[in-house]
């Protein structure tokens, strides 16, 4: 199971805009600057949907904090 305190902490990293949903540009954003430039804005949709449970094409930290304890 993973830290909650440090995934609250990685998603607000992600959440570049800071309204408590991810989008794929800011998924796409935040890869990139892990080293992933090879990621296009449909690949980051895809990955997105994957792990989004209410299908609102964005993801919220239960959606994060779900799949990272999966």
């Amino acid at each position: 199971m993973a830290d909650i305190e440090e995934a609250r902490k990685q998603f607000e990293r992600i959440d570049a805009d800071g309204d408590g949903l991810i989008t794929p540009a800011e998924f796409k954003t935040a890869l990139a600057q892990g080293g992933d430039w090879n990621v296009t804005e449909s690949v980051a949709e895809a990955i997105i949907a994957s792990r989004d449970l209410d299908g609102d094409k964005l993801m919220s930290f239960d959606e994060f904090w779900t799949y990272l304890n999966k």
